[in-house]
């Protein structure tokens, strides 16, 4: 146990602090204090102690610099037990500090503001998180209290123990202060780091408590800037699952943000629908049929602005977001009729390149798959050609197949998801499933096409597939026994391409 003696209280938030002030004046504990902290406890008739007084120098430099002296530091940073450092404290009279409270300039909170750069410069602490690393690198004699967040628990502490911490508690706060130190330093680099020609853009990296994560027994945050993506106009907020959809949403749309007009159904990060039309009201209604039974609480997308005929198909299904780059009023009117329904109007945007996940007690890093075979690149491995038409549904499944989770088998027919196989362990049940999957809701896949997200190293995908009508198909090829499934095509009429990239999702 250490009996905290010296305090130094310097914080921009004071709000809670004064039962905290009226508490270590009970005990008897020197505070050492600056500027408007020190005016703060002042006012409240408690004896305090001018860091000017302790250094002999004034607050600098419009208030840069008032704590950064040895004589600050060198009575926080010493070690107790060697006789070497309680000798040099003595021949400099240094005072030992016990507890450090430190609350940071709010560096978040002024650039969410909206204030200039000069501003947010001057938001970033520079003494207060000096103090912070200090007194949680020496947390085996000093108690660190990084946050007002932590003004409960050492108001906890100093009344039940009497002024008195275990090392168990020094080392729980000094954990919160490297936690408040790491976050605080990567907010800064993320507002660094969105620079454009040396000028900075005014965004940072927000977190935000979900109401729970995958399952309501797991605690979920999401860290980053939505406001940048999407503005919110109606609905409740997004949750973790929601935000999972949302992303496999827009990352799937944008690889038609330059088609014609395009709606998809997602469902657990799946398209079940998928269709491009003339008019985004029949893109919509094509996508549905796909599968409207797992449309059911789905995610909807659009890569066009949503018009009132829209809207009214949309209206009669259970969704729980929506997605589009625009809403006629009346149209944003009818969507609104569900009071829980998440409306989110998609920005012009740029999504990372970079993706990363945990993993075991690490981090995986990579690129994200950011190529898109086009059907010009497309490799024809059989005597038979696929039409232009086919073309054109082999790049559309393509680009789908790109987006569902391995193993997978897509399977469309003029424009239109007509059913996938997802997540199967085997590339032969993936199709299987897509195949019985498209037969359940009546699609007639003769004349349709199939993309594969691997390689066939069989050719009983081919087999499989021509039993079913399937005339096209497009895999990534590489397989030693590729000419067997070159073969089957060839001797039963089957065109097939290969693009050279696999596209697995995992």
């Amino acid at each position: 146990m250490k009996k905290i003696k010296n305090a130094l209280i310097s914080v921009f938030d004071k709000g809670n602090l004064d039962p905290i002030v009226k508490k270590l004046d009970e005990l008897g504990v020197t505070i050492y204090s600056t500027g408007g902290t020190q005016k703060f406890i002042e006012d409240m008739g408690v004896g305090v102690v001018a860091v000017e007084s302790l250094t002999s120098y004034p607050s600098i430099l419009g208030g840069r610099v008032k704590t950064l002296h040895p004589k600050v530091f060198g009575g926080i940073l010493s070690r107790r037990e060697l006789d070497g450092d309680v000798a040099q404290l003595e021949e400099y009279d240094i005072p030992e500090i016990d507890l450090v409270i430190v609350d940071l300039y709010p560096f978040e909170d002024t650039v969410l503001s909206g204030a200039d750069y000069q501003s947010i410069i001057e938001k970033i602490d520079i003494g207060g998180i000096s103090l912070i690393r200090a007194a949680a690198k020496n947390h085996k004699d000093v108690v660190i209290v990084p946050s007002k967040n932590e003004y409960g628990f050492l108001l906890d502490l100093l009344n039940d123990k009497n002024g008195e911490t275990s090392s168990e508690d020094r080392m729980k706060l000094a954990s919160a202060a490297f936690n408040v130190s790491s976050h605080y330093d990567t907010q800064i680099f993320n507002w660094f780091s969105h620079s454009d020609d040396a000028v900075f853009k005014q965004s940072i990296l927000q977190s935000k408590t979900l109401r729970y994560g995958e399952n309501p027994h797991q605690k979920g945050v999401f860290y980053g800037a939505l406001n940048e993506l999407f503005d919110q106009l109606h609905g409740k907020e997004l949750s973790y699952n929601n935000l999972l959809d949302v992303d496999a949403a827009v990352a799937l749309m944008q690889e038609f943000a330059q088609s014609e007009p395009t709606f998809a159904v997602l469902k657990h990060n799946n398209a079940c629908g998928l269709a491009t039309r003339s008019t985004i009201k029949q893109a919509y209604v094509d996508a549905l049929a796909g599968d409207p039974v797992s449309a059911f609480g789905g995610i909807l997308i659009a890569n066009r602005t949503i018009d009132i005929e829209t809207a009214n198909e949309i209206h009669q299904l259970f969704c729980e977001v929506v997605i589009a780059p625009g809403f006629h009023d009346d149209a944003l009117e009818v969507l609104k009729g569900k009071k829980n329904r998440i409306i989110l109007l998609q920005k012009q945007l740029e999504l990372p390149k970079n993706q990363f996940r945990t993993i075991l007690n690490g981090v995986l890093f990579q690129e994200k798959d950011n190529v898109t075979d086009q059907k010009e690149d497309f490799e024809v491995k059989t005597s038979a050609i696929p039409n232009e038409a086919e073309l054109v549904d082999l790049e559309f499944a393509n680009k789908l197949v790109k987006h569902t989770k391995s193993n997978t088998i897509v399977l469309a027919k003029n424009g239109q998801l007509l059913a996938s196989g997802t997540g199967q362990t085997s590339r032969v049940d993936a199709l299987r499933q897509a195949i019985h999957k498209a037969g359940s809701f009546n699609f007639d896949l003769n004349g349709a096409v199939m993309a594969s997200d691997a390689f066939f190293p069989f050719p009983d995908c081919v087999e499989i597939a021509s039993e079913a009508g399937i005339k096209a198909v497009v895999q990534p090829g590489g397989s030693i026994k590729d000419q067997l499934s070159i073969d089957f095509c060839n001797e039963n009429g089957l065109s097939m391409v290969f693009t050279g990239n696999r596209h697995f999702k995992h």
